[in-house]
C-alpha cells in the first residue's frame, strides 16, 4: 500500500477557541439509522448537520452507508455515482460550504470498473464544497454467525492507497469501519492528528469489539478518534450497533450517542496531543517496523 496525501488548496481560517492551555476545535460525529430511499437519508443527515454546526463543529462526519442502506446488497449498485457527479456528493458540497465545515461523507456509492460493484468510498469536503479527499475502503468485511451473512466483496471493489489531508485543525487518516481490525492500516498513515472510522457496524460484532477497537487505535496512534457510525434498525432487517464516539488521544471517550440518531461533539485540542506524545514518546520507540 502506498500513503497518498491529499490537498487541494488552502481553506479559509477556522473558528476556533483557546482554552490557555492550546486552541480548542470542536469536531462532531453524525449517528443514522439510513434506509433505502437516499433523498429521504440525505434529508435526515442534513438536519443532524446542522446540530452539529449549532454547537459549534467546524469538523462533521457523516457514517458508512449514510445516504443508503438499501433493501438489498446491489441496491447501492444501482445507487452508484460518477466521481464528481450525483445527488449524494452534490449534497455533501454543497452543505459544507453553506454551512463553511469541513464535512466528511463517511461513505459513497461511486463507479468501478466492474459494472455489478462499486468503490466504497469516503470523501472530505472542505469549507468551500471543494473535494479535499477521497479514500476508497480496502478492507471488505466478511462475517458468519447464524442467521447473519455478510461478504461485501460481491458488491464493493477494494482500494488500495492510505490517504489521508490536511486540514486547518490537523491532519486527518481516513478509514471505513471493517478497516478499524487492521492496525497496520494505521501506523502506515504516519502520524495523524485525527482517525475517521465512519462506520455501520453490526449490533454483533458492535456488541463485542466497538468500543475495544476504537479505544485501542486512539492509544496506540495517540491521536483522537472520530467514529461516526449507524445506529439501530434498518428496514432491510439489519440491525447496527451506533455509539457514535469521539475518544481522545488517552483513549477517553468524550462524547457518545448509544442508539438512534443525533450527533456527538467534543473538543480537539493539538497541544495536549503534542503534550501526550512527549510524555510518552512511543511512536518513536517502535522498532519492529524497521527491521
Amino acid at each position: 500500500m502506498s500513503a497518498a496525501r491529499s490537498s487541494f488548496g488552502k481553506a479559509k481560517p477556522h473558528v476556533a477557541k483557546s482554552d490557555g492551555q492550546g486552541t480548542v476545535t470542536r469536531i462532531a460525529a453524525v449517528q443514522l439509522a439510513s434506509g433505502p430511499n437516499v433523498k429521504g437519508n440525505l434529508n435526515e443527515a442534513g438536519r443532524l448537520i446542522e446540530m452539529a454546526v449549532a454547537q459549534g463543529a467546524v469538523l462533521a462526519a457523516l457514517p458508512e452507508y449514510f445516504a443508503i442502506m438499501g433493501m438489498r446488497d446491489n441496491d447501492k449498485v444501482r445507487a452508484r455515482e460518477k466521481p464528481g457527479e450525483g445527488p449524494i456528493q452534490e449534497f455533501l458540497s454543497t452543505t459544507a460550504r453553506k454551512h463553511g465545515i469541513w464535512l466528511v461523507g463517511g461513505s459513497v456509492p461511486l463507479e468501478c470498473a466492474s459494472p455489478d460493484k462499486v468503490r466504497n468510498s469516503c470523501l472530505v469536503y472542505d469549507d468551500r464544497g471543494r473535494l479535499a479527499a477521497r479514500y476508497d475502503k480496502i478492507h471488505l468485511f466478511g462475517f458468519e454467525m447464524g442467521k447473519e451473512h455478510y461478504a461485501e466483496e460481491r458488491t464493493i471493489e477494494p482500494g488500495k492507497d492510505v490517504v489521508t489531508v490536511d486540514a486547518p485543525f490537523g491532519r486527518l487518516g481516513l478509514s471505513i469501519c471493517y478497516d478499524l481490525r487492521f492496525p497496520e492500516l494505521y501506523r502506515a498513515m504516519k502520524p495523524v492528528d485525527i482517525i475517521l472510522v465512519p462506520s455501520a457496524f453490526t449490533e454483533t460484532t458492535g456488541k463485542a469489539h466497538w468500543e475495544t477497537l476504537v479505544r485501542a487505535r486512539a492509544i496506540e496512534n495517540l491521536a483522537y478518534v472520530l467514529a461516526p457510525a449507524q445506529g439501530g434498525y434498518h428496514l432491510n432487517g439489519r440491525e447496527t450497533h451506533g455509539d457514535s464516539m469521539i475518544v481522545d488521544p488517552w483513549g477517553v471517550v468524550l462524547d457518545r450517542l448509544p442508539r438512534g440518531s443525533g450527533v456527538v461533539v467534543a473538543g480537539v485540542n493539538l497541544q495536549h496531543l503534542q503534550n501526550l506524545r512527549q510524555s510518552l514518546p512511543a511512536l518513536t520507540h517502535r522498532t519492529l517496523h524497521r527491521c
